[in-house]
């Protein structure tokens, strides 16, 4: 299973992030650094409403969504890459992570010690990019290193290795993440080798306060898009600093990391944990909103790891199965058994939009929805697939 760890400065809400996500008190989140140390593991269901219409069509008597694993992470701080505070353990544990949720502070309180005493999430995130990027080149420089001799004696492979090490040495050392590096598919591979830290793509999680979340979330978003526009000069609204962080923190992911952010107050949704659906729900139209964001989250970070999600479905369950991005009919099939890969012989397969508009197969089928597919097919993301083997 894939997992993204949480990471971030202390104090941002990463462990309160992850008591959301998991909704567990899995994770102590204490008002000081360092209060994760050894990394806390939690497996999370993916929300997916198509699921819910899928077992209405075919009156299903079980549901199984699909899942991604989180990984809490200690907080990082200035220095981490020459081993300050935890950082030896910090770098180690991103490493075994495939993606990367970084947690910003967007929030103001002042019982909540922050490392560099003022709330600037810009700020915060170029203090994490900086350490990833110095251990990075750090990394990298000893690879080359341990290449000369391969190098001198002409060896090919020594040689298109060192030609890729130089292109993302010159990026990193303009503070650019190397998920941004421009590299050819064959380059692509050859630097997956390195495991670099700042080649994990990453998404940013704005952690705001409660009395900000309905405030920026609502109105059709003119709290985040042109927050000047609408707010007079010297005039402080309700969740307008919120608004004007997440804004610049949106700007940040998308300029210097071709990526998104997600506004979420972690500790909204770590109070619901203990409450069951309805009443979580009812809480959060208390509070004039209908998510906190944390559900917005985990889709995008399952979308963020290139993974997609098929669907079976019949009266004893409806079922949601993680694929690859670009996954073809077979290995799909894989996902489910081995054996339907194996002896693969077609993929009868339905979008679910095809399938949620028409309201059942049989008129599906009438309509020409309903299509058989060979070993050739790219799996879609949504597809309902039933699929026919031999073994």
């Amino acid at each position: 299973m894939l997992s993204a760890g949480i990471v971030g400065l202390p104090n941002v809400g990463k462990s309160t992030l992850f008591n959301a996500v998991t909704r567990t008190h899995k994770a102590p989140a204490e008002n000081y650094p360092f209060c994760t140390i050894d990394p806390n593991v939690g497996v999370v269901t993916v929300p997916d409403s198509r699921l819910e219409t899928i077992v209405e069509i075919s009156r299903s008597k079980k549901i199984t969504p699909t899942a991604i694993e989180f990984v809490d992470i200690a907080g990082l701080v200035k220095g981490a890459s020459a081993g300050e505070g935890l950082g030896n353990q910090f770098l180690h544990h991103i490493r075994e992570v495939e993606a990367i949720v970084q947690v910003v502070r967007c929030f103001e309180n002042p019982d909540v010690h922050h490392v560099s005493a003022t709330i600037d999430p810009v700020r915060d995130i170029e203090v994490i990019n900086t350490e990833l990027v110095l251990a990075d080149l750090a990394s990298l420089q000893k690879r080359r290193d341990r290449i000369q001799k391969q190098l001198h004696a002409g060896e090919k492979a020594a040689i298109i290795e060192n030609a890729i090490i130089e292109k993302l040495l010159a990026h990193l050392d303009r503070a650019k993440p190397a998920v941004t590096a421009e590299l050819t598919p064959e380059e692509k591979a050859v630097a997956r080798g390195f495991f670099l830290l700042t080649s994990k793509p990453t998404i940013f999680a704005c952690n705001v306060a409660e009395s900000d979340l309905a405030t920026v979330a609502g109105g059709g978003d003119p709290g985040i898009q042109g927050v000047d526009a609408v707010i007079p000069a010297g005039v402080t609204a309700p969740g307008y600093n919120a608004a004007k962080r997440i804004a610049a923190v949106e700007d940040y992911a998308r300029h210097h990391f071709a990526t998104e952010a997600i506004m979420i107050s972690a500790q909204i949704e770590s109070e619901l944990v203990d409450l069951g659906e309805d009443e979580a729900a009812q809480y959060l139209r208390g509070l004039g909103v209908e998510d906190s964001g944390v559900h917005a989250l985990i889709r995008a970070v399952y979308h963020l790891l290139g993974l997609r999600t098929l669907f079976t479905t019949g009266e004893k369950e409806t079922r949601a199965w993680t694929i690859h991005a670009g996954d073809k009919a077979p290995t799909a099939a894989g996902a489910i058994h081995s054996d339907f890969e194996r002896g693969f012989i077609a993929a009868e397969t339905i979008h679910y939009d095809d399938l949620a508009a028409l309201g059942s197969f049989a008129k599906a089928r009438e309509a020409g929805k309903l299509r058989l597919e060979g070993k050739d097919y790219v799996v879609q993301d949504g597809d309902v697939i039933f699929f026919r083997f031999n073994v």
